[in-house]
């Protein structure tokens, strides 16, 4: 029997909440105080382990409750007594066996891919299709209600080498946006800056208020309007002469055909936590590309368990090529869950190269911020 033949005997499940340095406004919602994660672990009859996580957010994605009880009361019975080997047949389950649950799903991939690194001494990029890049730039959101705090949050970014930042537009009023792009283009010019509204703005609004924000030649600008008005998404995208991506409005590839052949965008943000995992989030980028569209790797409210998911993603997608939103973990949370930091340096995220993702939760951090966990004595 291979090393991969293994039978999977563990599935241990943890509910955290992962207190938070400021307040963060989205044109759908904020978030205060802490934000709330699902981690997973699977246990190989050798004794290896595979983590993976899930970051839901209950106006986008779903709510960490419900991907808990999907995980264990919905997809364990698809996970305990499989081979290691059956990644694919596991994954193709697991889509029929819950709707939705993105989150869910994109964790339990995680957690298999991670565990077939481990076993095989490879890391996960390998098993996605080899590594494109070493290095990925990293953009960090300005999203403080109190924008003298995200002023400081800027110098710290300068100092850092990062230079890519995304300013969340449409959660207080159209001349915020608007003093917060003069006040960046003034003071700290030599920022990248892309714009994302988070379905902020009403179909009324959006013409006029994204041709203003327009004339500030961002980068891009992302999902103005509510995920399902591609009609508006198209008529914006013909309007101005900036990139128009689409967020909300895409989840998995199957969404991403439709924006192709509807024109709503020029690329599209993508996230493992939409899509369900790395695989379906490379058929998005691959879909779009055939379509002459762009891809950017963005995130949820995640931990370093999560960003090292996207960043083997990206590393092994070339189709992906604006850089990646893997910020929390440095710039968001007050402690990460990782043994050792995620890797960031000079504004650029360093993909690993260690046997599956290639850093490992310390568990000691899971019980100690955990509210629910279902471990094996």
């Amino acid at each position: 029997m291979s090393d991969l033949n293994q039978r999977i005997i563990g599935m241990d499940l943890w509910h955290l909440e992962l207190p938070v340095v400021s307040r963060r406004d989205h044109g759908i919602g904020s978030v205060e105080g802490s934000c709330e994660v699902v981690i997973v672990r699977l246990t190989a009859e050798g004794g290896a382990n595979g983590f993976g996580e899930a970051s839901p957010w209950s106006v986008f994605t779903g709510t960490p409750e419900a991907t808990y009880a999907a995980l264990d009361r919905y997809l364990r019975p698809l996970v305990i007594g499989a081979r290691v080997a059956d990644r694919a047949l596991i994954m193709s389950k697991a889509e029929r066996a819950v709707a939705h649950c993105t989150e869910a799903k994109a964790a339990l991939e995680t957690a298999l891919l991670d565990l077939t690194g481990q076993i095989s001494s490879l890391p996960v990029w390998a098993l996605l299709g080899g590594k494109c890049r070493d290095t990925i730039p990293l953009s960090c959101s300005i999203a403080n209600p109190d924008f003298s705090q995200d002023i400081a949050l800027l110098q710290r970014l300068r100092d850092d080498g990062v230079r890519l930042i995304k300013l969340k537009t449409g959660f207080k009023d159209h001349a915020f946006d608007i003093m917060r792009l003069e006040r960046i283009a003034s003071d700290f010019p030599e920022f990248g800056v892309r714009v994302d509204y988070n379905q902020g703005l009403s179909i009324d609004d959006a013409p006029a208020c994204v041709r203003d924000v327009a004339s500030f030649k961002p980068d891009f600008i992302e999902q103005p309007v509510r995920a399902h008005h591609f009609g508006m998404m198209a008529q914006l995208r013909a309007m101005i002469d900036v990139l128009l991506l689409a967020d909300e409005s895409v989840f998995g590839p199957e969404d991403m055909t439709r924006a192709a052949r509807e024109g709503i965008c020029d690329g599209v943000s993508i996230k493992i936590m939409k899509s369900g995992g790395a695989v379906r989030g490379q058929s998005v980028a691959r879909i779009a590309a055939a379509n002459g569209l762009t891809a950017y790797g963005g995130d949820m409210f995640e931990a370093g368990l999560a960003h090292l998911a996207g960043t083997h993603m990206i590393a092994a997608t070339p189709e992906i090529t604006l850089g990646c939103e893997f910020y929390q973990a440095s710039y968001f949370l007050k402690e990460d869950i990782l043994e050792t930091p995620f890797d960031v340096k000079d504004g650029q995220v360093v993909v690993p190269d260690g046997p599956g993702l290639g850093i490992r939760p310390d568990v000691t951090k899971l019980d100690r911020f955990s509210v629910t966990k279902a471990v094996a004595a």
